[in-house]
């Protein structure tokens, strides 16, 4: 394995230079690669593996991020680091987010939140103006038999933001028949409303557009069947919700 200096660079998936769905205004969005989850509708399947992707410098990932800083700032957008998981390469986070903040470039990171949460994660946290939280499944049984991990660490994750008042838009994946039963709604929108920096509720319809990444990889897709969520479904669960 290639070994680098893990606060100054990072291996990345890719970049998008013109982001508009992950997070306010025009986004400077990074890939970054390696997950630890095992999300059954990952639509992102060729970010998992931590020793892929490509290293990039801080620097030269800073230079990246200045050539488009003319048109992200003033549509009230910012830089987004997602992945795969982003906390797996914290360290590097911290410095990159510590200089962002030194140019005035709002922050945002996608995640999952399932990690204890570190002195690094604290760290970090302290330079991110935004958290787009994935809540997996509010059951932790069925959060287990989704994406292979307990939902317990996010939880505490999403009540840590809350208590320290860093901004969060809550996001979860409705699929249906896994994520979709009315007692499980309610019980998330009880947990939603127990948090008190919530700026906003995102769901994101299931969809089968990266299920070719998982057949490129000579993967069985695990959702093969499972219908896509409509609008009527997200109108259901909207109304669950009470947004």
């Amino acid at each position: 394995m290639l070994k680098y200096d893990k606060t100054k660079y990072a291996r990345i998936h890719s970049i998008e230079s013109f982001g508009t769905v992950d997070g306010p205004g025009i986004r400077f969005v990074v890939f970054m690669q390696g997950c630890n989850l095992k999300c059954k509708y990952c639509h992102n399947r060729d970010t998992w593996d931590v020793n892929e992707g490509h290293i990039i410098s801080l620097e030269e990932l800073l230079d990246k991020i200045e050539r488009y800083k003319s048109y992200i700032l003033p549509s009230g957008g910012g830089v987004t680091v997602t992945g795969g998981e982003p906390l797996l390469q914290c360290k590097f986070l911290i410095n990159l987010f510590k200089e962002l903040k030194n140019r005035k470039i709002p922050t945002a990171i996608d995640t999952s939140g399932m990690f204890n949460i570190t002195d690094d994660i604290k760290e970090l946290l302290k330079f991110t103006d935004l958290v787009l939280l994935d809540i997996k499944h509010i059951n932790d049984e069925k959060c287990k038999a989704l994406v292979g991990w307990s939902n317990k660490n996010e939880l505490k994750f999403a009540k840590y933001l809350s208590d320290n008042n860093i901004p969060v838009w809550i996001r979860q994946v409705i699929v249906p028949g896994f994520t979709d039963d009315e007692n499980d709604l309610i019980e998330l929108k009880n947990f939603i409303n127990s948090l008190n920096n919530v700026k906003k509720v995102e769901l994101m319809p299931y969809h089968e557009l990266g299920k070719f990444k998982w057949e490129n990889l000579g993967l069985n897709y695990e959702l093969e069947g499972v219908p896509a969520a409509t609008k009527d479904d997200i109108k259901r669960v909207k109304r669950i919700l009470g947004i």
